[in-house]
């Protein structure tokens, strides 16, 4: 009886898939259970006629089509498209122009980053060329970690003193200082020591160029000079925020950007001495050493570890005799490696050093690796062997790879022997005798490397892979902002230092990716397509399927991988590569892949035909793609309206558009910075701020949707006036479109709701944002044009399910509801819906099945209609 009564409903409802009903899943009208005076028992067995199921199912059907095409008013919004088809100008996308376009706007504002940099080493080099150095120098200048704070007395601490900080809108709302930078020192560098003072001093000159720069380019964030003797300059000043021990262990030299400008890519043979000698404190000096070597390579940068003492092994077995790419999962995979050597047996650092040799030698022959620096690092508490000949053999007189030497331990015995080895190398001999030492003496063979570009004044640009700034901005809403760094290195220009090579440091400024990814507006792109940026290594800059952060607790983290994470592991129908490799290689093509798209946090599915477009973004190490998708994706409508009659519809109280979308440029002039989108619209339109740049076309679209949509608010509010009142949980109605326009209907008060968070700011899965259209909108645009899509959102029934279950026997479905309501077919590219929120059905078919009960699903049921075809 069970499965002739789900048969005889086929014809009215249809799974996610669009199909059938579900094996063993329920249907619409589940399980209902009659007092004994409806249905015959036997046995205390329920027996009920498939015929009585399917009239009830049939009647069920056409109440809930009727209840949606009443409330969601989808019949005269139809019409009103209707009437209008014959002015709408239907235009095909071109994904070829639309992505070199876009490519182009990119370009010019990453040049506009490049140009402020390029000021700033400039800038440097000059106040360096003037500027005598002064051993005894006293100069006062803003520490970053003492500004604004007292002594025990109330008197401001030295290198503190008054500095005016006030929050402001571009920078995430933190309080700053855009008339002056200031300084921090780490925790473990003498904030008074000489190379600080004259470096702090010279570089006050670069506060006008940092002003300079941003009056020129408003949409610039920080912008910064590291120095090579420890300090960070950056702009605009802020009060810097120590730990939770009061200590700052952010070190310039150690971020991405200062090592990758600092230097140009290289390979890295770690060779590490794991004898008996090297038990205790030395080994874990030398553990130490290998992370904060670690530290500094990059993407760019390839890497691996040996270690000795009787034998050589390596600390990863299947990385022998190759170089693997230095991306944040290879060095993590070290680390935990390395914290597992033990010390046995006696060093004998010959073999371990051929070994090395042949690793970089086999690199350079068969073109793998960097192509550029190779360098040894030697980590050892003593060499007492006659090593010259290994090096005879393998690296004179070309000397092309660089050793350098650290020795660890306060034992200076073989300091000679180690120094040797450094020095008749083209390295570096540095002495870690404590944990403290690490750091500093780590980062020397960085100034080593960077000597060959000093001496040629080659400044190169470097742009970063996408990183969080979890330690600059410690706990604060900076810290989860997705961005990228362009930076360049400063040389000194000085006669007397030219043949030396000396590094200044290294000037840069960082670039939200989010601002970059305005520049591919959603609405270009239709409802599933999108925009997606990735390196020259095929790690994504940024792409809609990218989930950097987690939870953990309360607060938001960023994942271990976050920034490596491959173009295949999200675009993974690209089974051969061809897309990665094609944009890898900064390619300009296009490509078609059917593809199945997840929607609603990964719990449906959709099966698309998507074509793909990209080409790269010149000057810079990036590529640009854009998606757009058979269908809805191919098209873009164009309907003309006067500013004054669609101003007067925008301006109606039911109506909200993309907040996060760019219809107007809010963040060039700092008195739009504190408009919201529709403030600026409107703004613009009324001629208040005729010079706001604004997308045209845009606005256009906007203005048209207004107008079109304008009687809805009547309709609605007409249907909540009426005398025969409102059906029992009809909660809200709502209506969008691809302007990223949104109108909708409380029916209920906030305490009647059952969706209580439903198209509210901390509903984005169903609001218009700049990565997605919202999920009902995705999901309706590939039902059949004119028929209702019935579902459930998950976040809304789990408490309700569980709350009513002691109270109703029978149940709708696990998951969802999908029903057909035909209303007709033909009319463009619209969505709207209603979300009935009773808990049991409407009350006429209530009574006409009284008295059944019900466990429903209606209990908060969305639903959505396409109603133009594409």
């Amino acid at each position: 009886m069970r499965v002739v009564a789900a048969a005889g409903m086929e014809s009215r409802i249809r799974g996610s898939d669009g199909g059938g009903p579900r094996g063993g899943r329920p249907m619409l009208l589940m399980w209902i259970i009659l007092s004994s005076s409806l249905c015959l028992t036997v046995e205390g067995q329920m027996k009920l006629s498939p015929e009585t199921v399917q009239k009830w199912a049939v009647s069920f059907g056409k109440e809930i089509s009727a209840l949606s095409s009443r409330y969601s008013g989808a019949k005269l919004l139809q019409k009103k498209y209707k009437d209008i088809e014959a002015a709408v100008k239907i235009e095909e996308v071109g994904g070829e122009e639309l992505a070199k376009k876009f490519a182009e706007e990119m370009e010019e504002m990453l040049g506009r980053k490049m140009k402020s940099v390029k000021r700033l080493a400039e800038a440097a080099e000059d106040a360096d060329l003037y500027h005598d150095y002064n051993e005894t120098l006293t100069f006062e200048y803003f520490n970053s970690m003492l500004i604004n704070t007292v002594d025990g007395n109330g008197n401001p601490l030295a290198l503190g003193g008054d500095f005016a900080l006030e929050k402001n809108e571009h920078f995430n709302k933190l309080p700053v200082n855009t008339q002056l930078s200031n300084i921090q020192v780490p925790t473990n560098v003498y904030n008074r020591d000489p190379d600080i003072l004259n470096g702090a001093y010279m570089s006050e000159a670069l506060n006008d160029v940092f002003i300079d720069n941003f009056q020129k380019d408003p949409t610039l964030t920080w912008q910064y000079f590291g120095s090579a003797a420890g300090f960070f300059r950056l702009y605009p000043g802020i009060q810097w925020i120590p730990d939770e021990n009061g200590v700052v262990t952010f070190d310039c030299r150690n971020r991405n950007w200062y090592i990758q400008a600092a230097t140009s890519p290289k390979d890295v043979v770690i060779v590490v001495d794991v004898s008996g000698s090297m038990k205790g404190l030395r080994l874990t000096i030398a553990k130490h050493t290998i992370n904060t070597i670690l530290d500094t390579l990059g993407e760019n940068d390839f890497v691996n570890i040996v270690a000795y003492s009787d034998y050589v092994r390596y600390v990863e077995p299947c990385f022998k005799g190759t170089l693997v790419q230095a991306d944040l999962d290879n060095r993590e995979h070290f680390k935990l490696l390395v914290d597992g050597l033990h010390v046995k047996g006696e060093g004998k650092v010959k073999n371990a050093m051929k070994e090395s040799f042949k690793i970089l030698n086999e690199a350079a022959a068969l073109g793998q690796g960097s192509l550029c620096n190779q360098a040894i690092m030697l980590i050892t508490d003593g060499a007492m062997e006659d090593f010259q000949s290994v090096f005879e053999e393998f690296n004179w007189p070309e000397r092309r790879v660089r050793v350098f030497t650290y020795l660890i331990g306060r034992e200076m015995t073989f300091a000679e022997n180690v120094k040797w080895i450094a020095c008749n190398n083209k390295g570096y001999y540095t002495h870690v005798s404590t944990l403290a030492d690490v750091q500093e003496n780590v980062m020397e063979y960085l100034h080593v490397l960077s000597r060959p570009m000093v001496i040629n004044h080659d400044h190169d640009i470097i742009w970063t892979e996408a990183y969080m700034d979890s330690v600059l901005f410690n706990s604060q809403a900076q810290s989860l902002l997705l961005m990228t760094s362009v930076a360049m290195p400063v040389f000194s220009k000085k006669k007397e230092t030219l043949s030396h090579g000396i590094l200044l440091g290294v000037v840069g400024t960082d670039v939200a990716l989010k601002e970059l990814m305005r520049l591919a507006p959603r609405y270009k792109l239709g409802v599933h397509g999108y925009a997606f940026l990735i390196t020259n290594n095929g790690y994504i800059l940024s792409h809609p399927d990218l989930r950097p952060l987690y939870k953990e607790g309360k607060r938001l983290k960023p994942k271990p991988n976050y920034n490596s994470v491959d173009l295949m592991e999200v675009e993974w129908e690209d089974t051969e590569e061809k897309l990665r490799t094609a944009m890898v290689r900064g390619q300009t093509g296009t490509m078609a892949l059917d593809v199945r798209a997840s929607v609603d946090k990964g719990r449906r599915v959709m099966f698309l035909k998507n074509d793909y477009f990209y080409t790269v973004i010149n000057e810079t190490p990036f590529s640009l793609g854009i998606v757009l998708t058979r269908g809805y994706g191919q098209y873009i409508f164009i309907g003309n309206i006067s500013v004054e009659e669609g101003l007067h519809d925008l301006l109606a109280p039911d109506l909200t558009i993309a907040s996060e979308w760019t219809y107007c440029e809010t963040d060039i002039d700092p008195a739009h910075r504190k408009l919201s989108q529709l403030q600026a619209v409107v703004q613009y339109l009324t001629g208040k701020e005729p010079h706001m740049e604004c997308d045209l076309q845009l606005l256009q679209q906007t203005l048209f949707d207004a107008v079109v949509t304008a009687p809805m608010e009547a309709y609605w509010t007409a249907l909540m006036l009426n005398t025969s009142g409102m059906d029992e949980g009809v909660e809200t109605a709502f209506l969008g479109t691809r302007s990223g326009l949104m109108r909708f209907q409380r029916y209920a008060g906030v305490e009647k709701r059952i969706g209580k968070s439903f198209l509210t700011s901390t509903d984005m899965e169903n609001m218009f944002t700049l990565d997605h259209f919202p999920v009902w909108y995705r999901r309706a645009s590939e039902y059949p044009a004119g028929q209702f899509l019935y579902y459930m959102p998950r976040q809304e029934t789990r408490d309700i399910f569980r709350d009513y279950e002691a109270d109703y026997s029978a149940t709708l479905s696990e998951e969802e509801v999908e029903l057909e309501a035909e209303e007709g077919r033909g009319q463009p590219l619209r969505l709207l819906g209603m979300p009935p929120s009773s808990t049991l059905p409407p009350k006429s078919l209530t009574n006409a099945l009284s008295p059944i009960s019900y466990f429903s699903s209606l209990s908060f049921l969305l639903f959505s209609s396409s109603l133009f075809s594409s």
